[in-house]
């Protein structure tokens, strides 16, 4: 699949992993990468630029920090702009039918904090919904997310190398067009589904 990561980080310069999982990403071959604010540091969005882009794309990933259970606020902004309707959903809004797109997320509370019993109450798959709900509107496929938990933590604790090492593989099982789509889609989560492969995937 030709695969799209969106990197969607006000401050890049003090992320400690989703500044690491970009340039992991870059360093892919056949993975397009793109720093949304990089891009965009006055919101002013080229509509016909991104529309063109995600049209080239079979699989579009956006990789973000969670932020009060959402994205930053530019990837909402390219959200309201780029899909509009006619062209990502309504009667004649066919160009993004049958893509792939997940989010690749950074939390700050532990796992168990996103458990119905935990303290957020909810699966993270669950409170990123607006997410799904704008890929079945868009009629594209959504998968689980994929996520990082306590990521304020993971380089001092040693768990940032074996995410970034996962994160490669997915990516790589995407383009490849080896991750089982179905199974994605009803999972909770992505984190997981390329363990079996992955010292194989690291070596190519």
């Amino acid at each position: 699949m030709r695969t799209l990561v969106y990197l969607a980080h006000p401050r890049p310069d003090r992320s400690e992993i989703n500044a690491p999982m970009f340039e992991a990403a870059r360093g892919i071959k056949g993975i397009t990468c793109v720093d949304l604010y990089g891009e965009y540091p006055s919101f002013e969005i080229n509509v016909d630029r991104e529309q063109q882009r995600i049209t080239e794309h079979d699989a579009i990933v956006f990789l973000h920090p969670l932020y009060w259970y959402s994205a930053p606020a530019l990837l909402k902004e390219w959200q309201d702009l780029v899909l509009e309707h006619g062209f990502a959903y309504g009667y004649s809004g066919h160009a993004l039918d049958g893509k792939v797109t997940f989010n690749a997320v950074t939390c700050g509370a532990a796992a168990e904090a996103y458990t119905p019993e935990g303290a957020n109450g909810a699966h993270l798959r669950t409170l990123l919904m607006p997410f799904e709900k704008t890929a079945d509107l868009c009629r594209m496929r959504y998968l689980a997310p994929f996520a990082l938990f306590g990521a304020g933590r993971a380089v001092e604790e040693g768990r940032d190398k074996s995410h970034l090492a996962e994160w490669r593989s997915l990516l790589k099982a995407l383009r490849d067009d080896t991750l089982d789509i179905a199974d994605a889609r009803a999972a909770l989560s992505l984190n997981g589904f390329t363990a079996a492969g992955a010292a194989k995937l690291e070596a190519v």
